[in-house]
């Protein structure tokens, strides 16, 4: 495992997460997703640490309302969240983190604009 770290735009947010330096991340088709440019790294709840800046983050929801939005009150970045299809981990925003670690990286397609049809194959993503 590596430590990748990374941060809103503007820097007042941080956090760091444990993945491999070789990942595979999924870039979504939802409507969200299509607007924000999010690719996907999904990891365990206990991988993900907030470094800074939870005075910074506001909140969005739709929908089911299960998924919580996390957006920088700054800048408006989007640097991760807690996924509907992952209620138990963190989707982290690839293209917030430093390249620095990322010694490769896999991008695979997930069809959200089918979210119901697709969303079990997430959800193993989560479990450590």
């Amino acid at each position: 495992m590596t430590v990748h770290t990374g941060s809103c735009h503007c820097g007042a947010i941080a956090i760091e997460v444990d993945a491999p330096a070789e990942i595979e991340v999924h870039e979504c088709n939802c409507s969200m997703c299509e607007r924000t440019g999010f690719l996907h790294l999904i990891v365990p709840k206990q991988n993900f640490r907030l470094l800074r800046g939870q005075e910074f983050i506001t909140t969005y929801t739709f929908n089911t309302r299960v998924a919580q939005h996390y957006f920088c009150k700054v800048c408006g970045c989007k640097p991760f969240y807690i996924p509907r299809s992952n209620p138990d981990g963190f989707s982290v925003n690839v293209r917030c983190l430093d390249k620095k670690f990322i010694e490769k990286m896999t991008i695979i397609p997930f069809d959200g604009q089918n979210w119901e049809a697709h969303a079990a194959a997430l959800a193993d993503l989560s479990r450590a």
